[in-house]
């Protein structure tokens, strides 16, 4: 387990779109007490909202680390950053980042870092090695957040409903699968990093056996529904062995982002299609709601969709920003 030097320094590289950023906007939103400020290229056209500081000025105001931010497609870092993470690297903060590509690969940010004693550090990928799934049910109760495409939620989402049951004294972890919930919650196994053969193995051990009455919620990765990510998405199904999902939605969304070929598909498809896959390792298996990203509607269109939807698939409908999970919580609580 990587220990990390905090307070962080964000990274945006010159991103444009705010999807892209998402590892940096849940940092912000869900440990802001361990983020500084924010840094950017200067083709960059996305803010968090947060101080912008040059890595020479985090480190003075106290800076352990900048932490890389941005998600670009293929998890790649692009070579023109390396000016802005070589400058981090000589200010003394360690760089962190949750990409596919390891930062050693990249000599000048590894002389460096062994010039100036400070750390290159890759969360995304594994320190050890995992086994093929067992198969074997589990004790505990398990919930996975699951989507119709990626970024739209589906770690908010369980981030929001660990804390919803805490407030309703059910005993619940967050189980973090991806680069950034590994980042905030300390522990995890990015999934998208390891071998198909595994990934399901993988969930088992990342949700072992536990006490009848505890909830382990599990961050979802991609859809089902991406000709990209579907099967890192198919593997975590099937490890987690959830007893309940929660299906994840951006209604804006006509098309998978960036493949415009595939469309998102009705939410009672999505639906059926989650639990027909499920029930390989938990026939138990059942949708207890929805969670919306619903933050292009005003606020009479949300109310207006989330009464129509709710109507449409009789399941509680949310929005983790905007009035909260608890009714995904009652429900679960009442399986």
């Amino acid at each position: 387990m990587h220990v990390l030097r905090k307070p962080y320094l964000l990274y945006l590289g010159d991103a444009v779109l705010k999807t892209d950023c998402k590892t940096a906007f849940g940092l912000r939103d869900w440990c802001r007490g361990d983020v500084l400020g924010e840094w950017s290229h200067p083709q960059g056209r996305v803010t968090l909202g947060l101080p912008r500081m040059s890595p020479q000025e985090a480190a003075a105001g106290g800076a352990g680390s900048i932490v890389i931010g941005v998600a670009p497609t293929g998890g790649q870092l692009p070579e023109h950053w390396q000016d802005d993470l070589e400058a981090a690297l000589e200010a003394g903060l360690d760089v962190v980042s949750g990409l596919h590509t390891r930062l050693a690969a990249f000599a000048r940010l590894r002389a460096a870092a062994e010039r100036r004693g400070v750390r290159l550090i890759d969360v995304r990928h594994p320190t050890r090695e995992f086994p093929v799934a067992s198969g074997r049910k589990r004790s505990g109760k398990r919930v996975l957040t699951v989507g119709t495409d990626c970024a739209l939620g589906k770690k908010y989402t369980a981030l929001a409903l660990t804390r919803a049951l805490e407030t309703l004294g059910e005993a619940a972890t967050f189980r973090a699968t991806g680069q950034t919930g590994i980042l905030i919650a300390g522990s995890g196994i990015a999934m998208d990093a390891l071998v198909a053969d595994f990934v399901a193995g993988a969930a088992e051990m990342l949700s072992p056996d536990n006490q009848p009455d505890h909830w382990d919620v599990i961050e979802g990765q991609g859809s089902l529904f991406h000709p990209a990510y579907a099967a890192v998405t198919l593997g975590l199904l099937h490890g987690s062995q959830p007893d309940a999902i929660v299906l994840c939605h951006d209604p804006t969304r006509r098309t998978i982002e960036e493949y415009p070929d595939y469309p998102i598909p009705a939410l009672a498809v999505a639906i059926d299609a989650y639990l027909r896959a499920g029930r390989l390792t938990n026939k138990a298996i059942r949708c207890v709601g929805i969670s919306i990203n619903s933050s292009e509607l005003a606020e009479t269109e949300w109310q207006a969709y989330r009464i129509g939807l709710e109507r449409e698939l009789t399941l509680p409908v949310c929005d983790p920003l905007r009035g909260g999970v608890a009714l995904l919580a009652g429900a679960l609580r009442d399986l």
